[in-house]
C-alpha cells in the first residue's frame, strides 16, 4: 500500500481525485488497489491507451451502478477536462471518479480550468527511504536507491542489468510515445541529446542559452523543451530563492531527475537523491494541507550557494547542503544560516555513520534524515 492510499480514499468521498506522476511510478497499481476496496465495489477501470477502452470512453458506455470509475491516461483525450466536467456533474451523486496520468494534469492543458473546485490533486513519487518495504533497513534502502533508483519495478528486482534495460525501454516509450502524443516535437534525436546534457548538469545552475547553443536550437526552444520534460514528470526544476537576498542569482535553475539512477555521476546522484526526497515531502505538504511550501536553492553572484532551501511563504524554514564525505560545516551554509535564520540547518553526508551537531548545523546521513513517515509531517507542519 502506497503512502497516499488513505488520503485518496478519504478525498474520493468528497470530490474527484487526480493522481499525477512519472510513467511507471505505480499510479495504475495504486488505483487498482483502491478500486478493489469493498467500499468501491462494483468498479471499473478504463485506459485511454487501450483502443477498446477508448471507444467506451468516447461513447460514454459503461455499466450502470459503478461506485468508482478509474480513467487512466485521460489527459491524452482532446478537451478532456470539459468532457470530465460533464460526466462528473451528472453522476457525482452515485459514482466516484479517479483519474490518473503521466502528465501534469493540473496545468498541462492551457486555458481556464473547467474543473475548478471539483477535484483534489495528488502527485505520486517514486519510492524513498520513508517508504521502504517491511524488513528492510533504512541503510539498505538508501544503498538500493543509489544503485537502481526508486521506481517500483527496478527497486524490487534490485538487479542493475535489469534496471538498465527497464530504464532504456521506459525512456524510449517516454520520448517516442508520451511526448509525441502531447507535443508537436519532430526532432526527437535532438530532444534525446537534450536529456543527456541535462544529466551531465545535475547539481549546477543551468543557462538555457548555453544549452541552446550546444543543441543548435533557439533559446525559446530549449526553454519549451525543458517545460515539456517537467510537465511529463521526467525532470523537476529547482529555482533560486531570491526574496530579500541582494545580489542573488535570479534566472538560472537547477534540474533534477525523478529517476535518481538516470544520473551517472555519483556525487550528483547523491544530490539528486536528496532532491527527490525533499520534493516528495514538499508536494505531500502542498497536496495534503494546501501549504505554501516550496523547494529552492540559494546562490548569489559571489558564488555562495546552498543546495536546498525549503521555504514557507517568504521565509526559509530549512537549509540543506549535500556532501559525499565532508564532516566540516560548509562555510556557505553557515553564512546563509546567520543571514536567514532558518529553524533547521542540515549538512547531509553520504557516508556518515553517526549524526552530530557542529556550529548549529546538524550533520546527518540520508537514511537517518529521511527515515520519517510523511504522515508525521502533517502533524509538524499542520500545527505550526
Amino acid at each position: 500500500m502506497r503512502y497516499l492510499t488513505e488520503y485518496i480514499k478519504k478525498d474520493l468521498a468528497k470530490k474527484m481525485v487526480f493522481i499525477g506522476g512519472p510513467r511507471q511510478v505505480g499510479k495504475t497499481t495504486l488505483a487498482e488497489f483502491i478500486r478493489q476496496q469493498p467500499a468501491f465495489e462494483p468498479s471499473l477501470y478504463l485506459n485511454w491507451d487501450n483502443p477498446d477502452h477508448r471507444l467506451l470512453i468516447q461513447r460514454r458506455e459503461w455499466p450502470a451502478g459503478c461506485r468508482l470509475i478509474v480513467f487512466d491516461e485521460l489527459h491524452k483525450m482532446k478537451k478532456w477536462k470539459t468532457w470530465m466536467k460533464g460526466i462528473y456533474d451528472v453522476q457525482k451523486a452515485s459514482t466516484n471518479f479517479l483519474v490518473t496520468g503521466s502528465a501534469r494534469m493540473d496545468v498541462y492543458r492551457k486555458g481556464g480550468d473547467s474543473l475548478q473546485g471539483r477535484y483534489h490533486h495528488w502527485r505520486l513519487h517514486p519510492l524513498t527511504i520513508d517508504e521502504r518495504p517491511s524488513g528492510m533497513t533504512a541503510q539498505d534502502c538508501y544503498q538500493r536507491l543509489m544503485r537502481v533508483g526508486g521506481f517500483p519495478e527496478p527497486f524490487f528486482a534490485d538487479d542493475p542489468i535489469d534496471a538498465a534495460r527497464w530504464r532504456r525501454e521506459r525512456y524510449e516509450r517516454f520520448i517516442k510515445e508520451d511526448i509525441r502524443d502531447l507535443e508537436a516535437v519532430k526532432d526527437l534525436q535532438t530532444l534525446s541529446f537534450y536529456a543527456e546534457l541535462l544529466k551531465e548538469r545535475v547539481r549546477w545552475p543551468i543557462a538555457l542559452s548555453n544549452l541552446a547553443a550546444d543543441l543548435e536550437v533557439a533559446p525559446a526552444t530549449a526553454k519549451h523543451w525543458l517545460g515539456v520534460f517537467e510537465a511529463m514528470h521526467y525532470v523537476f526544476v529547482c529555482r533560486p530563492f531570491t526574496y530579500k537576498l541582494s545580489r542573488s542569482v535570479h534566472k538560472q535553475p537547477k534540474v533534477y531527475f525523478f529517476d535518481n539512477a538516470e544520473v551517472p555521476d555519483q556525487a550528483a546522484r547523491l544530490e539528486n537523491l536528496v532532491a527527490t526526497h525533499l520534493l516528495k515531502r514538499v508536494h505531500f505538504l502542498q497536496d495534503a494541507l494546501g501549504l505554501d511550501v516550496n523547494l529552492h536553492f540559494i546562490r548569489d553572484k559571489e558564488g555562495r550557494e546552498v543546495d536546498f532551501a525549503i521555504t514557507r511563504g517568504r521565509r526559509v524554514e530549512e537549509l540543506y547542503e549535500v556532501k559525499v564525505s565532508d564532516r566540516n560545516p560548509d562555510p556557505n551554509l553557515l553564512y546563509y544560516a546567520r543571514k536567514l535564520h532558518p529553524r533547521a540547518c542540515y549538512q547531509v553526508v553520504g557516508d556518515l555513520d553517526k549524526s552530530f551537531v557542529s556550529q548549529d548545523v546538524r550533520f546527518v546521513s540520508p537514511p537517518e534524515l529521511f527515515d520519517q513517515q510523511l504522515s508525521t509531517l502533517v502533524q509538524v507542519f499542520g500545527a505550526s
